[in-house]
């Protein structure tokens, strides 16, 4: 009965962690709130890897997991969005205005837009939990992926080595690409594998490659480039299937 709870247990630690760097967020610590929101994937991971090693199945967890989900990666990514739009200033002239407002006022207000993330990561978090064709693969961004793509662009904005996303109009576009992607119907790989060969995990293999090169030179922040080199090579995989099925279309109509 215990090691039924196991997983769950792990799904707590997911939500409790996002709810410490929640906290932080508010003190506006954002590199400390990006790693317990990295910690929370760690959780969120051990949770589905021991499920499926007890081979525990059953609603609640899924509803469990969700619930956590919602806050460690659809409110806390749009906490770390609203913050960093806020706090760049410094990076416009202080005399500038936007759409007839003073800086800060229209920054401000227009930071209000990064509440469309947890709202359309609570949506695609529903769905999920009912949506049979995600088994083996992801359609549209998944939220895990969502987060550590703002907890890179955190450290990284922090420390320089993405100095110039630090601009508070390309970060509102971020939110606004990412939140859309959230619900798109791109199909993207996940790292499930039916077997370690080669033939059929190339994209998988690939991107782990490119990733370890991208993490041992940026740190933390190299998960914002890997999470875009992620939607990149999903997209590539999107159009090139899109394209032998448009042959084999062509071939049998001959």
């Amino acid at each position: 009965m215990l090691r039924r709870k196991i997983p769950d247990l792990f799904t707590l630690a997911n939500l409790v962690s996002g709810c410490i760097a929640l906290r932080f967020i508010f003190e506006e610590e954002l590199s400390y709130a990006a790693l317990f929101i990295l910690l929370s994937a760690v959780f969120d991971f051990l949770d589905g890897l021991a499920a499926r090693t007890l081979g525990v199945n059953n609603v609640h967890g899924k509803d469990l997991d969700s619930l956590a989900d919602v806050v460690s990666f659809g409110v806390l990514p749009g906490f770390l969005a609203m913050e960093l739009i806020r706090m760049q200033n410094d990076t416009l002239l202080d005399s500038m205005w936007i759409w007839g407002f003073e800086q800060a006022y229209a920054l401000n207000s227009l930071s209000y837009i990064a509440f469309l993330m947890p709202a359309l990561s609570a949506y695609r978090l529903a769905k999920f939990n009912h949506d049979t064709r995600q088994s083996n693969s992801f359609i549209g961004l998944a939220t895990p992926a969502n987060a550590l793509f703002w907890c890179g662009l955190v450290v990284g904005i922090e420390n320089g080595s993405l100095y110039l996303l630090a601009n508070p109009i390309i970060v509102v576009l971020l939110t606004v690409v990412f939140s859309l992607l959230l619900l798109s119907s791109l199909p993207m790989f996940s790292f499930k594998m039916k077997h370690p060969n080669w033939v059929g995990n190339e994209m998988r293999y690939i991107f782990l490659a490119l990733c370890t090169g991208i993490m041992v030179y940026m740190g933390i922040a190299g998960l914002t480039a890997c999470i875009v080199l992620y939607v990149m090579l999903s997209l590539a995989s999107s159009i090139k299937g899109d394209k032998n099925n448009a042959a084999n279309t062509e071939t049998d109509i001959q």
